[in-house]
This record gives C-alpha cells, structure tokens and sequence, in this order.
C-alpha cells in the first residue's frame, strides 16, 4: 500500500529508505532497499525514482516513474530492470526482470537482462536455473554459453559440461575468445579435479578454475564461521609477505618453472616486495618492461598499483601474457577484484594494510590509534622482510591444516594447464562464499 495523495511509500522497510532520502542519505536509503524483501515493485520504484533524483541518474529516475505508474507492463519492468542493471543496483533489477519474463516469456532480451542482473549478484544458480527453464528456446551464442559460464560458477559441473557439449564453435567472431576462454575454464577444472574436491569449500580448487589462479596460503580465521579461506580484514605483516615469497618459490619448483629475473612495478609496495622476492628466489631485479620474457611480475596489492600513475597502463599490458612470465600478487581483495587476474596470490582478502603503511597500533592507554607509515628506503624494508620470521599465524585452529605440501601437490596436479590463457578481471567470488562487510 502507499498514498496516492502524497506518493509516499508506507511499508516499514521502505518507510526507512524514504527517511534516509529526507537527510540525502543515498547509501543509507539504497542499503534499506535491499533488506525491503518482496515489498511491491510500485513502492520500491517510488524510492528508487527520489534516490536516482538525487544522484543525477535521469535514465534510472524515468523508469522508475513509469513503473510506478504502470505497474504491470512488461515494457515497463524491462526498462525499470535494465535502468537498475546499468547503475550499478542489480538487486533492485531482479524482482522486476523476474515478473518480466512472467509476462514476457518468450522475450531473450528479458531473460538475457535479468541473467545480467543475477551475474551481478553472484547468483550463479538463479542465473544458471533461469537458463535452464528455456533451454528449448536457446540460443547458442551466448545464450547457452551463459549457461555453462553459471553453472561453473555455480559450482555445477555436471551440467556445465553437458550444455558444452551441446554447444557449437561460434560463427561469429565476436565470439570466439569467449568460445576459447570457456575451454580453458573446463580444461582448469578437469586438471583441478584431481587434486581436490572441487566441492563448496575447495577455495584453492575454484579459484584456479575460474582465474588460473594459485593461491598460495588460506586465511586461518573465522573459516566454519563464513569464511572459507578468505579474509575480510589483515593487519598485513613482514613474516607473512615471507611466506608468500616461500610458497612463490614452491610453487614455481613444482610446475618446473624457471624465471631468469624478477620484474618491479613501479608502485612503492610492489617495489619493496619485489626486491625482496628478488633475495627470496635468487633472482636479479630489473624495472618493469611491458613483453619481458621468463620474469617474475610481483605485486603487493594489484589494486594499488592501478592506482599509480602508471598504472592502468601497466595493467593492460599485463592483460597480454608473454611465455615464462608468471604474475605473482600478495594481497588480492576478492570483493573488489583487480583489473588482471593474478597467475599467483598469497592471500585473498576484502580490506588489507602494508606492513609499511600507517596502520593501527596501542596506544599509551591500551586503546587503538593510527600508527605512521614506514619511510624508510625501499631496500631496506625488502631485507627486512627477507630476515623476518615465516611461521604462519595459527589462528583460531578452526582452519584445516594447509602444509606447503598440499600446496605443491596441487600445483603438480595442475602444471599442465597452468599460465595459459587469458588474465582477465575475475567478475565472480564463483562457488565458495565467503561472508562480505559491508
């Protein structure tokens, strides 16, 4: 219910977005929405049309005023769906790209919007079951490529490689990297299979299969507690940069894979690390050099060094793999994903901070403050992460036990299939979830 005199909403939860948009508390409204459940698709659109008001989002604004108008068009929904798609708010999409293609059917641009929207969401199983209920009107490209894509990230390779099966050679070219990316995903995880269960824990397995990616350590916290292997905060460390460094060195050993030299990004953090990594495996350090062969990249925080003024640059040349170079990130935040999927990451987290930079520390009273950043030459933090101590953080000895070994193991399973292919942005968290703070 709402009034029509005033074109207020009057259900609870969209009361409080509404409140939120008197104090142009746009965030705060946009968070109460997602937790307004089935409230009806008029009221929601009567929020959303004041929120895209004021962010300037005239598209978004127009189609929620005509939803709120007409409730019950096909047309309506789609447009309202696809407004919510483009600015970045899938979730408010889904309710009415759903009751789109109630209405519409047999509409593959309805149910191609709203497979976009549940992407958006990492709602791999919707996306992949919403497929799946028009299979007979499929088509090839890229309706049942989508399919295979959800069902992978979905954590259902059963049915993945039974839609691969059925699915032609592209006779387009536009399609064709796609047709080849999805090949490399099934062969990744053919070769992951044998080294583990590839079930809804196997973090390590999933990651590989969806990026290619070896990560090289699990966080030891909060793991049957939503977690899963990733961390939400760190207080990142020199010994733990060491361990990283260490399992660098397995890691390479057990695919055979011999670098001639460690490559430095031109981002302060990437520098200390990668001279240190530099020690680590004997190598010779040089500057970044876009095609450099046979070389070790090292990155801290790749999204730090998109960040540099050389960075978006360097990051699309590290799209492009040149044979022997391997793509090593310490700190990789899987809730915000950098631009080039790492060939290799120590640890996954959602907020991190440099041993070097102003983090937390006691303060005099026992409370917390903000501690200063370390100035100090970058060599010299480098040695002293190469002198500091390894051993990893026991946690709170609810992580299963992850020996360097296993690490290895799995890395000599999968060795074949291992730096090929593409490194593009990973767009899902795939089948293991992992709790998110907002």
């Amino acid at each position: 219910m709402f009034s029509r005199r005033n074109r207020r909403p009057t259900s609870p939860d969209l009361s409080e977005a509404w409140e939120c948009l008197d104090t142009d508390d746009v965030p705060g409204a946009l968070r109460r929405l997602r937790q307004a459940g089935s409230a009806p698709l008029d009221q929601v659109a009567l929020v959303v049309g004041r929120a895209a008001r004021a962010a300037g989002f005239d598209d978004l604004r127009e189609a929620a005023a005509a939803l709120a108008a007409r409730p019950g068009r096909a047309r309506t929904l789609y447009d309202y769906g696809y407004a919510c798609v483009e600015r970045g708010v899938s979730y408010l999409a889904v309710p009415a790209l759903r009751e789109a293609l109630r209405l519409a059917p047999d509409s593959p641009a309805v149910l191609r919007e709203l497979v976009s929207a549940y992407e958006d969401e990492g709602r791999h199983r919707d996306a992949a079951d919403a497929l799946l209920a028009h299979a007979d009107g499929l088509a090839d490209w890229p309706d049942r490529h989508l399919l295979v894509l959800n069902a992978v990230l979905a954590g259902d390779l059963g049915l993945a490689r039974r839609q691969h099966a059925l699915l032609p050679a592209p006779d387009d070219a536009m399609w064709l990297e796609a047709h080849g990316r999805q090949n490399r995903v099934l062969e990744r995880a053919t070769s992951a299979g044998g080294a583990g269960p590839l079930d809804h824990a196997d973090l390590r397995g999933w990651q590989y299969v969806m990026g290619g990616t070896v990560l090289g350590t699990l966080s030891p916290y909060g793991y049957d507690a939503g977690m899963t292997g990733r961390y939400a905060w760190v207080q990142d460390t020199h010994g733990q940069c060491l361990l990283g460094l260490l399992r660098l060195r397995s890691v390479l050993a057990a695919a055979d894979v011999r670098p001639r030299s460690v490559s430095l990004l031109p981002d302060r953090g990437s520098r200390i690390l990668g001279l240190a990594a530099a020690d680590v495996l004997d190598l010779p350090a040089e500057p970044y050099e876009a095609g450099r062969r046979d070389t070790v990249v090292v990155a801290h925080d790749l999204g730090a060094t998109a960040d540099g003024q050389e960075g978006p640059r360097v990051l699309e040349q590290l799209r492009h793999r040149t044979p022997g170079q391997v793509l090593h990130e310490h700190a990789s935040r899987w809730t915000d994903p950098p631009a080039v999927t790492a060939d290799s990451v120590t640890l996954l987290h959602q907020s991190a901070v440099a041993p070097w930079a102003a983090g937390l520390r006691q303060s005099a009273d026992g409370g917390v403050e903000p501690g200063e950043p370390d100035e100090r030459p970058e060599a010299e933090i480098a040695a002293e992460i190469v002198g500091a101590d390894p051993t990893p953080d026991e946690g709170d000895g609810q992580t299963p036990a992850d020996p360097v070994e296993r690490l290895t193991d799995f890395v000599s399973a999968v060795r074949g299939t291992w730096l090929r292919g593409d490194r593009d942005r990973l767009r899902s968290s795939g089948p293991v979830g992992s709790s998110r703070f907002r």
